[in-house]
């Protein structure tokens, strides 16, 4: 038995059938940016509300719908908590055995500034780790790194949300350009070229747009030229990559010559006085941002402490687990690895739903079965890597089993909720995808004639808040990128790239990505209201501008 996707809802025409497709979007954000609901309570009223418009307005069989939301939720727990989860545990036993107050010894020796030491952690480091694992890591591990250094939960999310943007659509070694290209079948060197081109200036002003964010135009004060450095290092070789070599290394490439030119840069600057009027300033945001129940890693001490002397076998040991993490992440990109890890791996066709739905023109070209198949790559998953890396750590860091089961305990209490909102919000993702509700978003971007080029940027945007991932979005709308774009003239590869570079931008306010957030620094309810409005407006002016230099080069390049 199949079923056919249909795009207009109760026969009405494409605008009302757009609103009404829009109606959980829209709930969810009215939920957490208004009524301040905690992300749970809006992701257990958005399913309810998709569930309805799926069954009742599309016509999807009752079976087929619960199947959906399951297989969402299974998708939320394998790769994304369970990558989550090794990051935690990897972070607590740095803690626990005192080695992140090295870790941060040897960061606040390079330099006092908290500005400096977020665009290091969030942007440079985070950046490879998005190019290297993406998935959530670098969310995971980079904001438990910085409250570690002192930063608050709030801040340190709301930092690594609003960093982790530029990198994502050449995350995970360039997975969500290999989507691109072979939903679209255009040439995967083109695609790549493109996203590069769109990217790379947003990138160019992440780090002074983050001060900006953090602390107004007083929080650039002596540090407008390092930021400036970060951002040209990173977007410039995000282009020449990205240009030159293709997807795969385009984030690690640039990460590593931004982390190498920070580094230099301050070990040849005299650091600023942490008791001056604008470093002081810079660092309210994050002190007014702390509270009294913060967890037990965000009470080490603050900076302008003198740093005590650690020889360079104490802090090589220090960023030992981090460094087996890179090694564990980059082990697991490599081909014959891929392979052999891949050997294991188990391909579910999941049940009461697999080619049971039937894909409709236009938006593809022919009518084509809806796949399901949940990939169990149990050892082949960056989740996994870290786990490697986590034990490793934990017995060369000569961490006891019992202390090792505590760790684990504490980590999986810090997980309930957020585990809890990831598989909801996945769940009326899949759900919007296979009952067509997606597709008829889609439609209604694609009507907006000579203006699609912005709102072509604008649907990946959507794809992105909607499943929390590039390569999703990718899957999801290549395709009808490139349909529309064909029919109305524009380029092809220029509007597929659209589609990618957009999304990245709605990576910080997907609620997958804020409960990543929250598990990692363990936020309450309130704060996570708190941090979806504030990187809702700072997701809202980067779509913005992202739109108008894809119009841009729609209009006068050759892209």
């Amino acid at each position: 038995m199949t079923w056919q996707q249909s795009y207009f809802l109760f026969h009405f025409g494409l605008a009302t059938s757009f609103l009404l497709a829009a109606l959980p979007i829209i709930a969810m954000l009215l939920l957490l940016g208004v009524f301040r609901r905690p992300a749970w309570i809006a992701g257990i009223i958005g399913l309810i509300i998709t569930f309805l418009l799926a069954t009742a307005g599309y016509h999807m069989p009752i079976r087929a719908a619960c199947s959906a939301i399951l297989y969402g939720a299974a998708f939320g727990l394998f790769p994304i908590c369970w990558i989550i989860f090794w990051a935690l545990i990897l972070f607590r036993i740095t803690v626990e055995t005192g080695r992140f107050e090295i870790i941060k010894n040897s960061i606040g020796r390079l330099t006092p500034d908290p500005r400096l030491q977020a665009i290091l952690i969030a942007f440079a480091f985070g950046g490879f780790l998005e190019g290297a694992s993406g998935f959530g890591t670098p969310v995971a591990i980079a904001s438990t790194m910085l409250i570690g250094l002192g930063f608050s939960p709030f801040s340190a999310s709301a930092i690594c949300l609003l960093t982790n943007t530029a990198p994502v659509a050449f995350g995970s070694i360039g997975i969500p350009i290999y989507t691109l290209a072979g939903t679209t079948g255009l040439p995967l060197n083109k695609l790549s070229a493109a996203v590069g081109a769109l990217c790379s200036p947003i990138a160019v002003i992440i780090p002074l747009h983050l001060m900006m964010a953090i602390g107004g135009k007083r929080a650039l004060q002596g540090i407008v030229f390092p930021c400036m450095l970060a951002g040209v290092v990173f977007g410039g070789g995000q282009y020449l990559v990205s240009t030159h070599f293709g997807p795969a290394l385009t984030d690690i490439l640039a990460s590593v010559a931004t982390i190498a030119v920070l580094i230099i840069y301050l070990k040849n600057t005299a650091p600023a006085d942490p008791s001056s009027p604008h470093l002081v300033h810079s660092s309210a945001f994050w002190r007014l941002s702390r509270t009294e129940n913060e967890t037990e890693s965000a009470n080490i001490s603050r900076q302008g402490s003198t740093p005590a002397d650690y020889s360079f076998t104490q802090v090589l040991g220090a960023w030992m687990p981090y460094g087996l993490v890179v090694c564990c992440v980059l082990l697991w990109g490599i081909q014959p690895m891929q392979h052999l890890l891949g050997s294991v791996t188990i391909v579910i066709k999941w049940p009461y739903l697999h080619d049971i739905v039937h894909r409709m023109p236009p938006i593809v070209a022919n009518e084509s079965p809806y796949h399901a198949l949940f990939t169990l790559n149990w050892l082949a998953a960056p989740g996994t890597a870290c786990m490697v890396a986590a034990l490793l750590s934990a017995v060369l860091l000569r961490v006891r089993p019992a202390r090792f089961g505590n760790i684990l305990l504490f980590v999986i209490r810090q997980l309930r909720f957020p585990v809890a909102t990831i598989t909801l919000v996945l769940g009326i993702a899949f759900l919007m995808n296979y009952c067509g509700a997606t597709a008829t978003l889609g439609l209604a971007f694609a009507a907006t004639g000579p203006f699609f080029p912005f709102f072509s940027v604008l649907l990946g945007w959507v794809g992105v808040f909607l499943t929390g991932s590039d390569t999703s979005s990718n899957a999801l709308f290549g395709n009808l990128q490139v349909v529309t774009a064909n029919k109305l003239g524009f380029s092809p590869v220029l509007m597929a790239a659209a589609n990618s570079s957009g999304g990245v931008m709605g990576k910080m306010i997907s609620l997958q990505t804020i409960a990543v957030a929250a598990a990692s620094t363990g936020l309450t309810a309130q704060q996570q209201v708190r941090l979806f409005r504030f990187t809702f407006r700072h997701s809202l002016l980067l779509i913005i501008m992202t739109g108008g230099i894809a119009m841009l080069y729609a209009y006068f390049t050759h892209l």
